[in-house]
């Protein structure tokens, strides 16, 4: 569980964009909207090797 501790006379909309960052940073939300639906292993592997092929023609 993530956790941001709020500094004496810190707005709370600072603290909630530090923990915005934290979360982003460790891939919570990302993970969250991942795991909503069900994604078959077969759906995972074509999404994963789609990625791949991806980078692979960028970095050319």
């Amino acid at each position: 569980m993530s956790e941001v501790k709020m500094k004496r006379g810190e707005p709370v909309d600072k603290a909630l964009r530090r923990l915005k960052k934290k979360l982003d940073k460790e891939g919570t939300l990302k993970e969250l909207r991942n795991r909503r639906y069900y994604e078959k292993p077969s759906e995972t592997k074509r999404r994963m090797a789609k990625r791949a092929a991806s980078r692979a023609r960028h970095r050319n």
